[in-house]
């Protein structure tokens, strides 16, 4: 008789979430090979379907979002929420699950819940500078927390940096950009600026860029612009926009090839683009977003600290800052090159195998032979 573990990864919505959440199920699969994982997420969230597509078994429940003003919803939300705690707990008995990792997101608080009730532990991952409340919440119950940034709040947190998938944490981008280029249609020999407001897209970093075509054919660079799912940007004839220089995509599979092939990256600063940007040694323009608890203007700091990134807030990346300030970067090599080995210098790539760590020696400590199952 062997015992093996079973883990439940708790998480999604964005790719935020997402690719942490993969990242640590790989180095989990790595550090123990018997061991059997189930995602769990929601049906509307990126998880449907980046989770299968990685090769993990994806459990939903319910999307309960905490309201967050007087509305209608609230007088339903308590009968919501003990449902989806109900569907997590039959999830997790399902798996007989030795532990819980969890990201943050809104699918994470009832998995928290439920895995307290069930006796089950808990180890969460907080990504962002500032710790969400899913994560606050699980924090005060879990085994064991590790943060991408020492300023989270989290009591009791390690520093283990952002978990990212091999593809990224160990990448080359010198050695990958020729066929990163080729796989993205770009020149091989011509400056490239990447412009992507993450999974769901940023309007006004779009609208900015597409607003901005003659200065980029002026320029004789080459823009690869990632506009976002469902957010492709049309000319006056519902054409897709177009021009010198200029190229625009909904969504790249594999944002390794992105950074490999970028001269200089103009984003968001959501906490894992801000850190494998670090990692793979990447200039930047962040454009921090402007909603939220402030958040992604916390996760720029370091690298923008560090001099490896420039920070412009939401409203002042305008045509005319992209024309006068981000062009002329773009052809500035020694400015590139100073913020490259800067960016790098702040990477940490081995936080995937950190986390998988502190889950297996913690369940190993708390759970062992809580749920034996039988084996050669």
């Amino acid at each position: 008789m062997t015992t093996e573990l079973s883990v439940i990864l708790a998480g999604g919505g964005t790719a935020g979430h997402v690719s942490p959440l993969l990242a640590i199920g790989d180095a989990l699969r790595a550090a123990a090979p018997g061991v059997e994982i189930t995602a769990l997420g929601t049906a509307d969230g990126l998880e449907a379907r980046l989770v299968p597509a990685a090769g993990y078994r994806l459990e939903t429940i319910n999307k309960v979002p905490f309201p967050r003003r007087p509305n209608a919803a609230m007088f339903s939300f308590p009968f919501k929420f003990k449902a989806a705690i109900d569907q997590a707990k039959a999830i997790l008995t399902e798996a007989k699950a030795d532990a819980v990792v969890g990201v943050g997101g809104y699918v994470c608080t009832p998995v928290y819940l439920a895995a307290n009730k069930l006796g089950i532990p808990v180890f969460i991952h907080e990504a962002n500078a500032r710790a969400g409340l899913a994560n606050k919440l699980g924090a005060r119950k879990a085994a064991g927390i590790g943060v991408a940034y020492a300023s989270s709040g989290l009591a009791g947190a390690r520093v283990v940096g952002m978990p990212m998938r091999k593809s990224i944490a160990a990448m080359d981008t010198a050695a990958l950009r020729p066929a990163a280029r080729a796989a993205l249609g770009l020149d091989e020999h011509t400056p490239v600026l990447v412009v992507t407001g993450g999974s769901s897209g940023a309007a006004s970093i779009n609208r900015a860029v597409s607003a901005s075509l003659p200065a980029i054919a002026e320029a004789g660079v080459q823009v690869l612009h990632i506009t976002g799912a469902g957010k492709g940007i049309t000319d006056a004839s519902g054409a897709l926009l177009a021009g010198a220089g200029y190229r625009q995509v909904e969504y790249v599979d594999g944002m390794q090839n992105a950074y490999a092939a970028a001269d200089l990256i103009v984003a968001r600063s959501g906490a894992g683009t801000v850190c494998e940007l670090a990692v793979a040694g990447v200039p930047s323009v962040l454009v921090p977003l402007p909603i939220g608890n402030g958040e992604q203007k916390l996760n720029a700091a370091d690298l923008v600290g560090a001099g490896g990134a420039v920070l412009i807030d939401d409203a002042g990346f305008t045509p005319e800052y992209f024309a006068t300030e981000v062009l002329p970067l773009l052809a500035n090599a020694p400015a590139l090159a100073a913020m490259s080995a800067a960016a790098r210098a702040q990477g940490r790539n081995d936080a995937a195998e950190a986390m998988a760590a502190m889950v297996l020696e913690g369940t190993k400590q708390q759970s062992t032979g809580r749920h034996p199952k039988m084996g050669s």
